[in-house]
């Protein structure tokens, strides 16, 4: 049988070649068909662990066995296999080819197998979605799952769905069918101690997808330690209110500002909360208070910050999240809009954050993924990286078909934006100076005097530049709203979007168009009373109809507010305040109007701890004001009483968001 061996091995493909027929028995032809020396691979997690958190590096419980194709071999059949010492052997019928260095390392595992020999729940997963095919250097023929590995896998896998959870009951609000399985699959993957990546499109709500899951975790009585949340400055006071309006039962803390507590004082005041919320740039500079605390869990808002591993901050935040608290480490969680799986540095920070470990240390995974697939759009490597990240991100868009049933056509969402320290005290001397000299006048002078500070205030919260009537915008940290805006455009045209940007100071609107122009890099259009009647139709028809034409549109309300149809932008952003509803209305519905077909969101643009929150709360409650007084647009202010106008006025320093 030597000879056989040899003659198929060097030979008979050499005779095939020469036009001979050669006919082999199914199991020795090369390919599909032939059967090898493997292993079958069954595995469990083992009964002890049943309730704990396991995650991918927990130990399973699993039984190998040689096989030969489908057919399992025992200890005792493969040694009698041995002792005929010959390559080639007959296993019920049919005809094996025995590679020596397979036998070798099916030797070894019987002698290993009792010591050395383990199976991870990463590796279960490996071996699920294709990425490994070895085991103890033997190809792995056949792997079963049970029980609870079973669900996992299938789940993670994407070959069953989960079902959604209940909305918890003390969720101020209604969840989105596509929410709800948010919901659940941040609860699933939670369970077993695996990180998660929701990446849903802007606007689809994640952030209320992760306050009903810290609900759910509350409701199950797990949520016992404070859970971090680590967001851009620009968006803490956003966070705050959010979980206070649909959580109200969460107790949260934000963790900023140069009255925040450290060290010990902070743990102290931290332990019985469930949320506490801080910047990017506070988690470096915080590090030490912030690891002196056993946290729940971690989670990174615009999780995006992370994508230089390098960074101080990206760094602060592994440290963070590696330290255990008493059994386990912290469940992980990053959110972000942008799709992570385009740029694949910034998807290993990110799943190496989620899951240490899970894509290999960077060097290897730039020479196993990054290389093959960006330099030589290798396809087979890029299906294995998709299908070893997959189960750990969650990414639904706006255009999918059962998300646009569960969306209303026109989301209305308030974007609430802090001051920067130069706003606040330019803030401050305007409305010192300015009280003194309306407290001294009455009538029409006094009228005046306060619908001009008005004004003056509305162009401070947009940026000191606009108020100081400077040419040029130098950077995004002298305002929380540009900040923010330049951020949601960020995500928004990363997204193939376009969008409309309101503002009632063309002097504004000539500010935004240079500056976003230079940071976002592409034409932005800006109509505003001076465009001429062609300019003005040329402009729209570039935004309406050209594929290539410019995405973003800036338009003064008065000039761009009626009679245009911008049908093409579905993000409309106010970038400040009219104070007037119905004005606003028909400016968004350029956008939202006979012709849409997308749903439209809308961003209305507040600065925290001025004038414009608290008349936003007034205008939202319109308890205080009847609707027609409201819809008067601004007079009303000018007929409250000094201090009326002066609690209206106040500066609340907590909303400052200089780091």
């Amino acid at each position: 049988s030597i000879e056989v061996y040899e003659f198929i091995k060097a030979s008979a493909w050499r005779l095939q070649d020469s036009g001979l027929g050669i006919v082999l028995p199914p199991s020795l032809v090369p390919g599909a068909g032939e059967k090898r020396l493997g292993i079958s691979i069954s595995a469990e997690v083992p009964k002890s662990k049943k309730h704990e958190r396991l995650g991918l590096q927990s130990l399973l419980k699993f039984k190998w066995e040689l096989a030969i194709g489908n057919q399992k071999i025992s200890q005792k059949e493969f040694e009698r296999l041995m002792a005929l010492q010959s390559p080639l052997v007959e296993v019920n019928g049919e005809w094996i080819a025995l590679q020596p260095a397979e036998v070798k390392a099916a030797q070894q595992m019987f002698v290993e197998s009792k010591t050395q020999m383990s199976l991870k729940v990463e590796d279960a997963l490996r071996l699920s979605t294709g990425d490994t095919s070895t085991m103890g250097k033997l190809p792995v023929v056949n792997f079963e799952a049970s029980g609870a590995l079973q669900e996992l896998i299938t789940n993670l896998t994407g070959n069953q769905s989960l079902e959604p959870l209940e909305t918890p009951a003390s969720f101020q609000g209604k969840l989105r069918p596509y929410q709800a399985l948010g919901v659940s699959w941040l609860a699933f993957l939670e369970r077993w101690g695996l990180g998660a990546c929701l990446a849903d499109d802007m606007g689809l709500g994640k952030t209320i997808e992760l306050i009903a899951f810290l609900l759910h975790l509350e409701e199950q009585g797990v949520l016992t330690e404070p859970t971090l949340l680590v967001c851009p400055t620009s968006v803490l006071g956003n966070w705050e209110r959010e979980v206070k309006k649909f959580a109200p039962s969460l107790q949260v803390v934000v963790h900023h500002g140069d009255k925040r507590r450290k060290g010990k004082t902070f743990a102290k005041a931290v332990k019985d909360k469930q949320v506490v919320i801080t910047s990017y740039p506070l988690v470096y500079r915080d590090s030490a208070t912030l690891q002196g605390v056993d946290w729940q869990g971690i989670v990174l808002d615009e999780a995006q910050n992370i994508k230089n591993p390098g960074a101080k901050q990206s760094q602060a935040v592994r440290q963070i999240a590696h330290m255990e608290n008493g059994t386990s480490a912290p469940f992980r969680i990053a959110l972000t809009g942008t799709p992570v799986e385009n740029r694949l540095s910034e998807l290993w920070s990110i799943l190496d954050f989620l899951n240490p470990g899970y894509l290999g240390d960077r060097q290897f995974f730039q020479r196993r993924f990054a290389m093959p697939i960006e330099k030589f759009g290798d396809t087979a490597s890029l299906q294995t990286l998709r299908s070893l990240v997959g189960p750990f991100i969650l990414r639904r868009l706006k255009t999918d078909k059962n998300i646009i049933q569960d969306l209303p056509e026109k989301q209305e969402m308030n974007v609430f934006c802090g001051l920067s320290g130069e706003q606040a005290s330019l803030y401050q001397k305007l409305v010192d100076e300015s009280m003194a000299e309306i407290e001294s006048s009455q009538g029409i002078q006094r009228r005046g005097l306060i619908l001009t500070l008005l004004l003056k205030l509305k162009q401070l919260c947009n940026h000191p530049a606009l108020f100081l009537k400077q040419k040029k915008l130098d950077d995004s940290k002298s305002s929380g709203k540009l900040l923010r805006l330049q951020e949601m455009l960020e995500e928004a045209i990363e997204e193939g979007d376009h969008a409309l940007i309101f503002t009632q100071f063309a002097e504004w609107g000539k500010l935004l168009k240079v500056y976003l122009e230079k940071q976002l890099g592409g034409e932005i259009l800006f109509l505003y009373g001076a465009t001429r009647k062609q300019q003005r139709e040329e402009m729209v028809d570039r935004f309406q109809n050209d594929p290539e034409g410019p995405r973003i549109l800036i338009l003064s309300l008065k000039a761009g507010g009626t009679g245009l149809n911008l049908t093409r932008a579905n993000h409309v952003f106010h970038v400040d305040r009219w104070w007037n509803p119905a004005v606003e209305n028909q400016a968004t519905d350029r956008a939202f109007r006979i012709g849409q077909t997308r749903n439209v969101q809308v961003h209305k643009f507040i600065c925290t701890g001025t004038l414009e929150e608290r008349i936003n709360d007034m205008i939202e409650s319109k308890k205080q004001l009847a609707e027609q007084t409201v819809e008067a647009g601004e007079e009303w202010v000018t007929e409250m009483d000094t201090d009326q106008l002066r609690s209206l006025l106040l500066l609340d320093r907590n909303a400052v968001i200089d780091e």
